[in-house]
Formats: structure tokens, sequence, C-alpha cells
């Protein structure tokens, strides 16, 4: 490591000058940290007085460094830039990949996502590799369909920037943006053994969450595939069944596969028609040990028999529909294990439009097991056909894959 000296300064001059400088913006930043360290410590208790003292060299560290970077740094730097760092840090420090600070631009976009509303290319993202960007699939008429970009595409770059070095939601946050801008997507096309660029100008997304129709071939099972649990999936769920009703279903596949999650009191309202009217569908329990029980709003239960098609992708609230319907025997699970995500987040609301997600309890479905890391077992295990995809909803019977196809063997013998 190679450690260039200033040379236009005068030995001896540059320790002292610098040093007088830092410790006075010391004292003033200091003084700040201490004020709010006081004020917290009298809202909720001496613990924060006690971080103080018993990290007094740590605070006298990161002095030292802000002014160095006042002093040294090439570029100008604001004090919001430090602060928000700050705060991105200690929340990063959590070690834990669901916990995040965001900045207003990244807390009005994960809003937007749970509202289903966005500007964005139409990707959905895989959950099953942490290391690379795969694309699950682009959503359909989305910019990036019409584009050119296809299931299992890896993305490398997004406008130049190695997505080696971010993560996964920073590059969600890169992609979305204002309405006819363009980003520039990099993807390795494992058919095509390279590298392949795409322009792609950036679009209102407005993604139903939830299609159901009665299954191409039998036209006595509904099939409803539920992408993402949204603020509005619940009710999106209540128009599907309504529509369905009047059919006369005899059975219905729920298709859970790549859903990732989202809402909690979407998912526990859409259990609503799967579990016993009255019963629990989740617990959420936090660090304390204090336990809620979500029930759905509506007693709407169905009582029709049902298959449930989960994979490795099913995740989160998606998990919890899945669990509470197996745990109360309305339904059978049919696939692969799921993801296991089995914690919860909750997004607060701070100054100037900013917010902080964080992991603040855990689920337990109504069996009270655990799920997280573990996923949840399917009751018959199928997996995909080597080379098949998943279309969702299925235009025609030759869209129907291995899984599917045993859902309907299996829901069969149930109606």
């Amino acid at each position: 490591m190679h450690i260039i000296y200033r040379t236009d300064i005068i030995p001896g001059v540059l320790n002292l000058t610098g040093r007088c400088f830092l410790l006075s913006e010391r004292k003033k930043v200091l003084l700040g940290i201490l004020t709010v360290f006081v004020l917290f410590s009298v809202l909720v208790t001496g613990t924060v007085a006690g971080l103080i003292i018993s990290n007094y060299d740590h605070l006298g560290r990161m002095m030292q460094v802000i002014g160095l970077i006042k002093t040294d740094y090439l570029k100008p730097v604001t004090p919001t830039q430090l602060i928000d760092g700050a705060m991105k840090g200690i929340v990063d420090s959590l070690g834990d990949q669901y916990s995040v600070y965001l900045d207003p631009k990244e807390n009005k976009q994960m809003f937007d996502q749970i509202e289903g509303r966005f500007g964005g290319v139409g990707i959905v993202l895989s959950l099953k590799d942490d290391k690379h960007l795969v694309v699950l699939k682009p959503i359909k008429n989305s910019p990036a369909d019409r584009a050119g970009i296809k299931a299992g595409d890896i993305i490398v770059k997004i406008d130049n920037v190695d997505t080696s070095t971010i993560t996964q939601e920073k590059a969600v946050n890169m992609m979305r943006g204002k309405e006819g801008t363009k980003v520039t997507l990099t993807v390795f096309r494992e058919s095509a053994k390279k590298n392949l660029t795409f322009i792609v100008t950036r679009e209102a997304i407005s993604v139903p969450t939830v299609e159901g129709e009665m299954l191409p071939g039998s036209s006595d099972i509904a099939y409803i595939n539920i992408s993402q649990f949204s603020s509005d999936t619940d009710k999106e769920l209540d128009q599907v069944i309504s529509d369905l009703q009047p059919k006369h279903p005899k059975g219905i596949i729920l298709d859970l596969r790549y859903d990732h999650g989202g809402e909690l009191n979407a998912a526990v309202n859409s259990a609503g028609y799967f579990v016993p009217n009255g019963q629990p569908v989740v617990y959420i329990v936090d660090k304390y040990g204090n336990t809620e029980v979500h029930k759905p709003d509506k007693n709407e239960y169905l009582g029709l028999p049902v298959v449930v098609l989960v994979n490795e992708e099913t995740a989160s609230a998606a998990e919890i529909l899945s669990g509470a319907i197996r745990d109360y025997k309305t339904g059978t699970l049919i696939g692969t294990k799921t993801f296991g995500k089995g914690i919860v987040q909750t997004i607060y609301q701070l100054d100037g439009g900013s917010g902080v997600k964080l992991t603040t309890a855990k689920y337990l479905t109504p069996n009270k097991s655990d799920i997280n890391l573990k996923g949840i077992e399917p009751d018959v295990k199928v997996e995909l056909g080597t080379g098949q995809t998943v279309v969702q909803p299925p235009d025609s019977v030759s869209d129907f894959d291995d899984q599917l196809k045993k859902a309907i063997e299996v829901l069969r013998t149930k109606m």
C-alpha cells in the first residue's frame, strides 16, 4: 500500500494547524451529538448515557474521521451526506439484510412498491441466488419484456455500475425512477454465452397482484395466482373470487410460486377465504415475547378443496398464507420447500421523508411453527421437469408444468 504525503505543507505546521482545526470541529460536532444523546437519555433510559461513557474512544475516533473528511477529502461533502451515511451505517451494522435506512427517495419507492405502483422497467428478480441479480421474469408487456430481457438473464451492470458491488435493494432502486427516463442494463445470457446491453425506458408499472381464471381444459377448477402481497391484494382477491363464483368451481388451485411476500395484513385477510372462520392466521412475537394474534377482517371461508403450489421462492407473507392452509389442513401443498423467511419488518417514518425498515418480530404459523431459515415442506414434493418454465396464469394446456399437472391430479381426488 502506497501513502502519498502532501508536499505543499511544511512538516510540523501541518500537524499543528490540522490538529487545531480538528479539535475545533470535534467540539462542535461532539456538542451536537451529546445534546442528542442527552435528550434520548432523558426520554428513554439511562442506558444511552452509559453507552456514551463506555464508547467515548469510539466517539472520539468518529469525530476524527469527520474532521479528516472536512479538511482533506477531495470532494465537497454536505452535513446531510455525513448524517445519512452515519444512519445507514448504524442500521447496516446490525448485519441484517432486511433492516435498512431509507433516504426520502428510497422510502417513497418502498411505499410505491407496497401500493403496487412505481416507475420502472418491469423486472421481477429471483430470491434464490443471493450473489447475482437473476431475472425471475419480465412482467408481461413491460419495458423490459418489450426490450427482449428474458427469464434467467443475469444483470451484471446498471448504468455501468457493477451489480456485484451493490445490494439487491440498491439495484432495484437504481432500475426504478421517473417515467420516460432511460436506464442501461447489461445482462449475461447463458444461452448466448455473452453479455447483452439493453437501453430501457422506464414506465409507470402498475402490477395486478392477483389473476384468476377457470383452468384451461378444466371448466370445474379455478386457478388463482398471487404474485405478491401489496396493500390492495386482498381487495383484488375479493374481486377475482367474485368473478369466478358464478362459474361454480368445484376446487381451487392457488399458485404462490415465486411470490416473495409483501404486506402482512393483505396476506392475513386473503387467508380468510382458505382457513376456517374466526381462526388465527399467524402469531407475531416481538423480542420481549409479546404475542399478537392476527385474524382476517372478514369470515369468508369458501370450504372448497384447495391445492397450493409453492416453491423455493415462495416467501414471507406467501408463507404465512400457505402455512395457515397447511396447519388447518384446508388444502394440500405441492411443489418444493419454501424460502423460509419467518421474520417481520416494520417501516418507521422519520422526518424529512426518510424512514427505517427494521426486523422487529418473528412470526409463527397457527400451530406455532417457526419456519425462519427452515421453510415449509410441501405435502407432495414435485420438482419442475428439465427445462420447464412456469407460466402464471397458463394460457393453454400446453403451458402446464409438472407441478401444476400434479396439482390437478391431487385436486381431482378431493372434488
